[in-house]
C-alpha cells in the first residue's frame, strides 16, 4: 500500500498505444490481467492472494497476475514498464503519484469513474473522493481503496494532570506546548516536524488550510504571499519554539511522543500501532488543528485501470477494482495496517469484522472519529473541487519544506522568507 509521504514527480513522455500491454488473453481462453501493488511481506501478500483467489472464483473467464513491488521502487517502477510499453492494467497508486500518471495519459479516467460510479459515491467520504478527483473536476485517478489521515495526537493523562482537554484551537495547542516545554530537561510540549522534508510540508499545510491559506486559487494562479498565509507561518515559528531543538522529521516526532517527552505530537494515524502495541489506546487522542476551519491532511491508496487496454482487458480491470471496492473486500484491505491504515468508507467502518479487529476495538469510538475525518481533508492546490496538477511541481520543488525550515530551525524572519519562497514557486510555475 502506499502509505507516506509526497512522492518524487517523474515526468513520462509515452503514447497511450504503448500502455497497459503485458496483458491478454491466455490459451485456455481466460483474459489475464496484471495487477500491480505494494504488498510484498508475507502477511500482507496472504490477503491479496486470498482476495485474487475469491475473485477467480467468482470469474472463472479472468486470472490476474500479480506483480508485487517494493514500496521505495514502486514508483519508478511504473516509469519503467510504461517505457517499455507493459504497464499492468490494474495499479495501486497513491493521491500524488496517481496526478503524475494522469498527466502523462496512462490513465483511463472514463474506466475509472465507470467503476466508482456502479459503486456508488456515497458511501466513500467526500475527502476520500477529493484526493482522486481530476483537475477538471469531472473524473477520477482512482478507486480510494484505504487511506491515512494526520492530526494532533495527545497523551489523555499527561493533559488532564495540568488541567487541560483536547486542544481545539491554534490558541489552545499553543497553551498547551507552552505549559510543558523545560527545554533544561529535555521536556517539550508538541513534537512538530522542522525538517527540510515533505513531513513538515504535510504538517504546516493542515495549520495553512485551517486558516483559509492555499498555495494555488481558485484559478490555480500562485496564492502564496498572503495574510492568511502569514499568520499561519508566523503561528508555525512560534509552536516551534516549543519542540525538540533540530530539524525534526518522522523518527524524532514519533519518539518523542511514545517515549513521553512530549504530551502532543503531529503525525499519521501510522503511529497508532505503535501506541497500541504499549497498550495504551485508552490513553490517546485525535485533534484537528482549527482556526477558521478543521483542517486533515490525508492520503489514500487507490485502484488505478491503465490507459490503452484492449476491451476485454478493461472488461476485466472493471470487474477486478469494483470487486476490490466491495466493503467486505476493502475491510480486509485496511486490515492488512489495522490501526494504521483507516477506511475510506463509511461502510467499512460500519463492517463488524473491522469494529471485531483487536486494535480497531482497543481504540473505542475513536476508530470512527478518526475515519469521519475524512470529510475534513484538506489539500494545498485542491481548491474548490479543483485538484490542481501544477502542485505536483510545487512539491517536487521542496520550496515549501525549505521555507518552514528556515522560519523554524534557521530562526529567520517570515515575511522574508515567504517572499523567498513565492518567488521560487514563481519561477517553477512559470517553467512548466
Amino acid at each position: 500500500m502506499i502509505k507516506k509521504g509526497l512522492f518524487a514527480f517523474i515526468m513520462l513522455f509515452v503514447t497511450a498505444a504503448l500502455t497497459a500491454c503485458g496483458n491478454g488473453n491466455e490459451n485456455d481462453g481466460k483474459t489475464t490481467i496484471e495487477f500491480m501493488h505494494s504488498s510484498v511481506e508475507q502477511e500482507r501478500l496472504a490477503v491479496i492472494n486470498e482476495l485474487v483467489a475469491k475473485f477467480e472464483k467468482e470469474n472463472p473467464d479472468i486470472k490476474i497476475k500479480q506483480v508485487p513491488v517494493e514500496e521505495d521502487s514502486f514508483n519508478t517502477k511504473v516509469v519503467t514498464l510504461a517505457s517499455a510499453g507493459v504497464l499492468p492494467a490494474v495499479i495501486e497508486v497513491g493521491q500524488d503519484y496517481a496526478k503524475v500518471m494522469d498527466k502523462d495519459e496512462l490513465i483511463d479516467k472514463d474506466a475509472v469513474k465507470s467503476v466508482l460510479d456502479h459503486v456508488g459515491h456515497d458511501h466513500f467520504y467526500d475527502g476520500a473522493l477529493k484526493l482522486v478527483k481530476t483537475e477538471d473536476g469531472k473524473s477520477f485517478t482512482g478507486v480510494p481503496i484505504s487511506g491515512w489521515v494526520q492530526g494532533i495526537w495527545y497523551n489523555k493523562e499527561m493533559l488532564a494532570y495540568k488541567g487541560f482537554e483536547e486542544p481545539k484551537s491554534w490558541d489552545e495547542v499553543l497553551t498547551i506546548a507552552k505549559a510543558f516545554t523545560d527545554s533544561s530537561n529535555k521536556k517539550y510540549g508538541i513534537a512538530l516536524p522542522t525538517v527540510e522534508g515533505g513531513f513538515s510540508e504535510q504538517a504546516f499545510s493542515q495549520f495553512a488550510l485551517s486558516n483559509n491559506a492555499n498555495v494555488l486559487d481558485r484559478e490555480g494562479k500562485l496564492n502564496m504571499n498572503t495574510p492568511e498565509m502569514k499568520e499561519a507561518l508566523i503561528f508555525y515559528q512560534e509552536l516551534a519554539k516549543y519542540t525538540m531543538p533540530g530539524s525534526n522529521d518522522v523518527t524524532e516526532v514519533k519518539d518523542a511522543f511514545m517515549n513521553g517527552s512530549v504530551p502532543m505530537a503531529v503525525y499519521s494515524t501510522y503511529i497508532l500501532p505503535a501506541v497500541y502495541e504499549q497498550g495504551n489506546s485508552a490513553n490517546i487522542g485525535f485533534a484537528i488543528p482549527t482556526e477558521e476551519t478543521k483542517a486533515v491532511y490525508g492520503t489514500v491508496s487507490a485502484l488505478t485501470i491503465s490507459s490503452g487496454l484492449e476491451d476485454e482487458q478493461k472488461t476485466a480491470a472493471k470487474k477486478f477494482v469494483e470487486f476490490v471496492a466491495q466493503p467486505e473486500n476493502m475491510t480486509r484491505w485496511v486490515l492488512m495496517s489495522p490501526g494504521g491504515a483507516q477506511p475510506v468508507s463509511k461502510l467499512v467502518v460500519e463492517n463488524e469484522v473491522y469494529h471485531a479487529n483487536d486494535v480497531v476495538k482497543s481504540f473505542g469510538e475513536l476508530s470512527t472519529e478518526i475515519a469521519a475525518s475524512f470529510d475534513d481533508v484538506q489539500m494545498f492546490g485542491l481548491v474548490e473541487g479543483k485538484n490542481f496538477l501544477k502542485m505536483g511541481d510545487v512539491t517536487s520543488s521542496g520550496a515549501i519544506p525549505k521555507l518552514i525550515n528556515s522560519i523554524t530551525v534557521g530562526e529567520k524572519k517570515v515575511n522574508s522568507e515567504l517572499k523567498k519562497a513565492d518567488k521560487a514557486i514563481s519561477e517553477i510555475l512559470k517553467e512548466k
